[in-house]
């Protein structure tokens, strides 16, 4: 069975192994590459590049993931720096940002994650909130430092997003102190927190192979599948559909 090429952005980070105690390094917790590889597709990574490039990147894909990370530098939506967001990362941002437009121009299927939900909000136009507040004994959205943990999200009726995964609450796996605020041009909310927070943004996409899906929560760190094999499938679709333009006469999503 054919399995498509999945692209995986990385982090660009310092780190060590064996002998090496501090080189700059493109990683990516294997976790992504499972969820990917579990839902048929082959994981590719692909560390920060020039942006030039990413439309050529792209072309080869069958899909893409835009992991997640650290926080978008506010200066890519027109706010001032936060003193509790990260410091900037300006050669992440600049090629994921590439790699999204890409995308979107080029029809391939993609999933954020975290980050990735975050960024392609900002490639559309729309901003951040740069830190959530902090409620004592609330279900948050990263309550302990470094630690994954779980709260509901109820997706939205009528979304792709509730296509796959259904109009009930679910628990996810969360680790975020970022959110959505204003949402970019054309981007729907497709689940939200109960406290009010946009747990998942989509493109309204009608093409058979066509998913603009991002989501503020980490599959990767669950075992819930269905988004990734919602992309795989997608890229499947499309392949179909690039061989056989007579495949499909007519979709609608989901």
């Amino acid at each position: 069975m054919f399995r498509p090429l999945i692209g995986v952005t990385t982090y660009l980070v310092p780190a060590g192994w064996g002998v090496w105690t501090e080189q700059q390094a493109a990683l990516l917790p294997v976790q992504y590459c499972a969820l990917v590889q579990q839902s048929g597709g082959i994981a590719a990574m692909l560390p920060p590049d020039d942006p030039s490039v990413a439309a050529d990147v792209v072309s080869r894909l069958g899909g893409l993931v835009v992991s997640g990370g650290p926080d978008v530098d506010p200066r890519r939506y027109g706010a001032e720096h936060d003193p509790r967001t990260d410091p900037p990362g300006p050669e992440r941002d600049a090629w994921e940002l590439a790699l999204i437009a890409a995308a979107l121009e080029q029809g391939v299927p993609l999933l954020g994650i975290c980050r990735g939900m975050q960024l392609l909000n900002v490639a559309c136009g729309g901003d951040l909130v740069q830190h959530l507040p902090e409620v004592v004994g609330h279900a948050g959205h990263s309550p302990t430092r470094g630690a994954y943990a779980a709260h509901p999200v109820i997706p939205v009726p009528g979304t792709r997003l509730a296509s796959l995964l259904g109009t009930a609450t679910l628990d996810v796996p969360t680790y975020h102190h970022q959110a959505v605020h204003r949402l970019g041009a054309g981007l729907i909310a497709g689940a939200y927190h109960p406290d009010g927070t946009v747990e998942a943004v989509e493109l309204p996409v009608e093409a058979p192979g066509g998913l603009a899906l991002a989501v503020q929560w980490h599959p990767e760190q669950g075992t819930d599948l269905r988004l990734a094999q919602a992309l795989v499938q997608a890229a499947l679709n499309r392949r179909e559909l690039a061989e056989d333009p007579g495949a499909y006469t007519a979709c609608a999503p989901g």
